[in-house]
């Protein structure tokens, strides 16, 4: 008896305005469920306090980034308040080839460019509940002036009016439900058929198991002689 069918893994990308907490939300899916591993993206901005290179971001000198780009070593890549991000293609190599679901915390500019290069990747974007809540949210980190949070603002404005463009919208007014909500996703696109392996031969294997079961049936309601 089958309990579930083989399928490939999503590419689930996750973008929002800054401050909506879609990082949160991501290392919440690969910290409490299996087959999530979470994309360390490149950039060339600098560390914030308690980063760690190769966990948080790949920190990268503008020079090497620009040799990735040359290299087609990135998937997509986009200049973000100034700073440069990308994601390395090996990445999605090395989850696919372990049959996890890579997470993508990405901006909307490289949502895009995923659908356009992986078309089988999952769009969600986290939408937030309120300004204020954006406001507060921004704030609180303390890693960045007024000025710069309200930049953040304005182009987070910009930023909402691409996410009609998603697969899927999920607002993040509470953590839990939107980790379960994401994680949920994730689950019900696992059973597209699109995305279950050789879903061909399963149907053909059912089909010579039914044949099979209809020719046993057939015998055992003939009289014996």
């Amino acid at each position: 008896m089958i309990t579930g069918l083989p399928h490939r893994p999503c590419p689930l990308v996750l973008a929002a305005p800054s401050g909506t907490g879609k990082t949160t939300i991501a290392h919440a899916l690969v910290d409490r469920f299996d087959h999530f591993v979470f994309s360390v993206s490149a950039t060339t901005r600098p560390a914030r306090t308690g980063e760690v290179d190769g966990r948080d971001y790949e920190f990268v000198s503008r020079e090497r980034f620009r040799a990735m780009i040359e290299g087609d070593e990135l998937v997509e890549w986009a200049e973000v308040h100034g700073n440069l991000y990308g994601t390395p293609a090996r990445n999605l190599e090395a989850a696919q080839a372990r049959g996890e679901h890579v997470v993508l915390d990405i901006d909307v500019q490289g949502a895009q460019q995923i659908r356009r290069r992986i078309p089988e990747a999952v769009l969600v974007f986290i939408f937030p509940p309120s300004a204020e809540t954006l406001w507060t949210r921004l704030t609180a980190r303390g890693t960045e002036e007024l000025d710069e949070v309200r930049r953040r603002l304005r182009a987070g404005r910009h930023e909402l009016e691409e996410a009609i463009h998603f697969d899927y919208i999920v607002v993040n007014e509470d953590l839990e439900r939107a980790v379960a909500r994401v994680r949920a996703i994730v689950e019900a696109e696992s059973h597209r058929p699109r995305r279950i392996l050789d879903f061909g031969g399963q149907v053909r294997r059912l089909r010579g198991e039914i044949d099979g079961v209809i020719r046993t049936g057939d015998n055992d309601s003939r009289p014996s002689e």
